[in-house]
């Protein structure tokens, strides 16, 4: 059948949204299949706000789409994690399909080797600033031509280590620096330079951030794709497990904040509707309908399976995305364009 195709600006073609797409290392692959799922059903596209992983998808999505429209998008997000996987050891496929527990947790001289990043600095520990993900990125992204011809509105998070501060990397200004600072984690990578200032990872100061899905794109409504969970089921106990939910609550607290800032603006700005004018911002606010598209299944993941991104793990990822997103489809696709589907003050005030 004959699918009407997003890129034309066809009047029946689905309506418009902006996404957010939040980081999460290797569960990234996840998203991958989420908008592979959405690009196949003709979604029209405006703004993407991506922070690591999310920034990752965003510009393949960009690169393929200003190349080939939706089917150019799904086979330059196919090719780049495809690309993540080939710099993946052998031996870790192997070790990989050994694993008798199946959640994507690493395999134990894998871990050995990264519980030395505890010890040492990025700089004693990898002094030459071997990362196979410049490679891919090097190879994969044409940043002349996303920064000439793609009309999407790409809004690229990364962290100045000085300040603390957010900055946002824009499509007409992106380069490769500018990706790979916002999937920088310290730990395991040197900062990355840009104009003198030495930047980190995106998560620790949005993840990802929606202001400017709010005030400098059209579409009004906004799907949130999330991969960090937003409740766990026990506190936990273990170092392990407490390590693991300290690095989420700190690449998440930024983005709830904001979230829960926008929920409490709606609802004092629905009270006093009636009594006050609204202005244009306001307007704006209140006319945004929001979606959510949270990875569930991954709370159960293995400790360390962010890391991990051998082939078949990642496919992995990419059909649970893709499931969720054909879920959400056909139980909210009817209501987008008319009205939200998430409970903001419900869920993050």
């Amino acid at each position: 059948m004959f699918r009407k195709q997003w890129w034309k600006g066809d009047s029946d073609a689905a309506p418009g949204l902006s996404l957010a797409l939040q980081g999460g290392g290797a569960h990234g692959a996840y998203t991958w299949g989420v908008l592979d799922r959405l690009l196949e059903d003709g979604w029209s596209l405006d703004g993407i706000s991506g922070t690591s992983a999310g920034a990752m998808n965003a510009v393949a999505l960009a690169q393929g789409w200003t190349r080939g429209g939706a089917e150019g998008a799904r086979e330059s997000l196919a090719a780049f994690w495809e690309a993540v996987a080939d710099c993946t050891p052998l031996e870790l496929d192997l070790l990989h399909s050994l694993n008798p527990a199946g959640d994507g947790a690493l395999p134990g001289p894998v871990s050995a080797m990264l519980s030395l990043t505890r010890l040492f600095s990025p700089y004693e520990f990898n002094p030459f600033e071997l990362n196979p993900l410049r490679d891919v990125v090097h190879a994969q992204f044409d940043f002349e031509r996303i920064r000439h011809d793609c009309r999407l509105k790409l809004f690229i998070a990364a962290t100045a280590v000085k300040t603390g501060k957010v900055r946002l990397f824009r499509t007409g200004e992106l380069t490769e620096d500018m990706l790979l600072a916002s999937a920088c984690l310290p730990t395991l990578h040197h900062a990355v330079e840009i104009d003198g200032e030495a930047y980190w990872d995106g998560g620790f100061t949005a993840n990802p951030a929606i202001y400017p899905l709010i005030y400098e794109c059209q579409a009004r409504d906004l799907l949130l794709v999330l991969l960090n969970p937003l409740t766990i089921a026990e506190a936990p106990r273990s170092a392990e497990d407490i390590a693991a939910r300290t690095m989420e609550l700190g690449f998440s607290t930024t983005f709830l904040r904001e979230m829960r800032m926008i929920a409490h603006a709606r609802s004092d700005i629905a009270e006093s509707a009636g009594w006050l004018p609204l202005g244009r911002h306001e307007r704006r606010l209140m006319g945004l309908r929001f979606h959510l598209i949270d990875a569930t299944e991954l709370a159960e993941a293995g400790k360390g399976s962010k890391l991990n991104a051998a082939r078949a793990f990642l496919h992995e990822l990419r059909d649970c995305g893709r499931a969720r997103a054909a879920r959400w489809v056909r139980g909210q696709r009817r209501h987008v364009g008319s009205r939200g589907t998430v409970d903001l003050g419900a869920v993050f005030a």
